[in-house]
């Protein structure tokens, strides 16, 4: 690709670049002296899992990785201390050391997926390698860099502020301390999604003091989870992980909503712009066609071509004909009369006894076909017994 192509290849489904001339001067200069590009993903390790909405940022970095250019991993082992206040209506917990290793050693194996892993194309580094070194004077002279009004700039604090609810001086460190990250490890390009934009500039700002060129920051939306209105997220239910079965991940993909389509299309896949406008477009492509496409895109990612097109017989069978599952999970239980509430979490087919009792009263539950409306209804368990919930929970029972 000549430079304007890697531009435009870059450029593709982000939300801002700061700045645009810059990236193209970098890349410029890479192609002359050979020089792979650091592009930087820092990540606090608060939770073990990913789901797609996280690929989206690590499919941008990808791109870089294909390009010819270096992903340098920041594991935010002591940044994870204090707990980034983005998007936080409260000061959040401390993580354990022994957890945040637990976690950053998950979400390594499952970006995997993702990245290429090559020693040459990806670095790994802990930020307690620079941070925990710091004496109170370099601490001092950062915060100095940075006003309190600037701080309250961010939407997080301001509102806070204005509540009256408290704010931990700690908090004020964060978006310095990820800001050095960049320092540190002399990074070429910053990614995250919008609600790390300012965290990612004050990188931009604090390399500037340094004397080093300023990062370029590549912003990218956050997806829409699968409700159609809230980012996706694990806590909200709305999600696909990167471990979902292909089963899951293809069902789960099938039951967004239309107008979702062109985001997922463009945030997830590598199909051109053109083929897109084709696919979205009712009056050319069916939606349900197009949902099929995109369900075998994402799940051959993650599993290859044969796991997609079995995922997409398997939802032909159960939801178009009708028909069970072929790889119906056992659930072993005593022969001994059980409410179907209580039933539904023996199985493991819900999470809790309320839980299952919404399912029930929401009319999702059927036990051999026939719809179950009473929580409290006895069921004597029999071998072969088809427990149903929704459209994709299933459980065979062996008494």
């Amino acid at each position: 690709m000549d430079i304007a192509q890697q531009v435009a290849l870059l450029k593709r489904g982000t939300v801002e670049v700061f700045r645009e001339d810059e990236l193209a001067a970098r890349l410029v200069e890479a192609s002359k002296t050979g020089r792979q590009l650091r592009a930087k993903l820092g990540m606090d390790p608060t939770a073990p899992d990913i789901h797609l909405g996280h690929t989206v940022v690590l499919r941008k970095l990808r791109q870089f990785q294909d390009l010819g250019h270096k992903a340098v991993l920041i594991i935010g082992d002591y940044t994870a201390r204090i707990g980034d206040p983005t998007g936080q209506n409260a000061t959040r917990p401390m993580l354990s050391p022994e957890k945040i290793k637990q976690n950053a050693q998950t979400y390594f194996d499952q970006a995997g997926k993702v990245l290429d892993m090559s020693p040459d194309k990806v670095e790994v580094r802990f930020n307690s390698e620079w941070l925990a070194d710091l004496r109170l004077a370099d601490v001092i002279k950062l915060t100095a860099s940075m006003t309190v009004a600037r701080m309250l700039e961010r939407d997080t604090f301001e509102i806070r502020y204005k509540k009256g609810d408290p704010i931990g001086v700690h908090e004020f460190l964060y978006p310095l301390m990820q800001g050095y990250d960049s320092v540190a490890i002399q990074s070429d390009v910053e990614l995250g999604g919008t609600d790390q934009t300012y965290n990612n500039l004050v990188g931009r700002d604090l390399q500037r003091l340094a004397d080093q060129p300023p990062q370029i920051v590549i912003t990218m939306p956050i997806l829409v989870g699968l409700d159609g209105k809230e980012k996706m997220s694990k806590s909200k239910g709305n999600y696909i992980g990167v471990t979902d079965k292909p089963s899951d991940m293809f069902g789960k993909t099938m039951s967004i909503p239309d107008d979702l389509m062109e985001n997922y299309f463009t945030l997830l896949t590598d199909i051109s712009t053109e083929q897109i406008s084709e696919l979205t477009n009712p009056a050319k492509t069916h939606p349900k066609q197009a949902k099929v496409l995109l369900g075998k895109i994402i799940v051959e990612q993650f599993y290859g071509k044969e796991a997609a097109e079995s995922a997409a017989a398997e939802f032909d069978k159960v939801f178009v004909q009708s028909q069970l599952p072929d790889d119906l999970p056992q659930a072993k239980i005593a022969a001994e009369s059980i409410t179907a509430a209580k039933l539904l979490l023996v199985c493991g087919l819900a999470a809790s006894g309320g839980e299952g009792k919404r399912a029930i009263l929401q009319g999702g539950v059927r036990i051999n076909h026939e719809k179950i409306t009473d929580p409290n209804q006895e069921i004597l368990p029999q071998d072969g017994m088809i427990i149903q919930v929704g459209k994709r929970k299933f459980a065979k029972l062996k008494v």
